[in-house]
């Protein structure tokens, strides 16, 4: 299986230092974030071109580092309704060039009320925020279609798809064959179901057969009564019980570190390799 890491987690810089950073560990791929990762760069649209596509590319492909997913995460029920517009450009900009990255998706969560907080509100969870998404995320996989480029949706506790069942719902409404899902199942979790994530994983597995791409690998501890995240292998989700679920369900998806600090991450690395290998 291939292993990637959000390269943004080592700091902003060119592409040719993140692409060493991410090499130096052992990943085969990374997901990239322009503004988050690139200096100089916003992602915003009119700014990614063929060229600057072809040359990030390049700079990665150089160290034999693939790019799994161009992030291009934005809330669809932000308030700011310009804003929405700016980041729906922005999002078919990268699909437009995907193929120039010679990225494999595009990457967003669902979004909450809570604008740029992106946590739990009681309107994520009606019907109203539901079509709003749905509507959004219709026009962007109908546009995937037509450049040839594939999304890759991702759900969250706080967040309009709340649960994988409205996940679910949402990707089966809007399929044309261009959209996929990722499974971070740290996102589904919160104070009150944390015990139950081999549970909700599982269902994850059974209701996305088949078009899950991308896994996102995170730990956690619990602090004072609420979730918080720690190096992969610290904390306390099973990852012998998880990494053999995946191989065993899903073989050809990526999994991508995210959130994890640089000093942490080639032992996480390591950790996680050993488990693949069966050690």
């Amino acid at each position: 299986m291939k292993i990637g890491v959000r390269v943004h987690d080592f700091g902003k810089s060119n592409p040719e230092t993140l692409a060493k950073k991410a090499k130096e560990v052992g990943f085969d791929g990374v997901q990239l974030v322009l503004n988050k990762a690139v200096e100089g760069e916003t992602g915003l649209p009119g700014t990614v071109n063929k060229e600057k596509a072809r040359a990030i590319h390049q700079a990665f492909a150089n160290e034999g580092v693939e790019i799994f997913m161009m992030g291009a995460y934005f809330n669809p029920v932000h308030s700011n309704k310009d804003l929405v517009q700016t980041n729906i450009a922005k999002f078919k900009e990268h699909l437009k060039y995907l193929n120039d990255f010679e990225g494999h998706f595009v990457g967003s969560e669902t979004g909450s009320f809570n604008d740029d907080k992106w946590t739990y509100n009681p309107l994520n969870r009606t019907e109203e925020a539901y079509q709003e998404v749905k509507r959004i995320f219709a026009d962007l996989a109908g546009y995937a279609k037509e450049v040839n480029g594939n999304i890759a949706l991702e759900g969250a506790f706080g967040h309009c798809m709340f649960e994988p069942k409205a996940l679910k719902r949402l990707v089966d409404e809007i399929d044309n064959g261009h959209v996929f899902y990722t499974v971070d199942i740290y996102n589904y979790l919160a104070i009150s179901n944390y015990e139950s994530y081999k549970e909700i994983f599982e269902e994850c597995l059974e209701l996305f057969k088949g078009k899950i791409v991308i896994f996102h690998l995170k730990d956690f501890i619990v602090v004072d009564g609420a979730l918080k995240q720690c190096a992969i292998g610290k904390g306390l989700i099973d990852y012998s019980y998880l990494l053999n679920r995946i191989k065993e369900t899903n073989p050809n998806a990526y999994l991508i570190f995210e959130g994890s600090k640089p000093e942490d991450m080639q032992e996480s690395f390591d950790f996680v390799k050993n488990i693949l290998k069966g050690e």
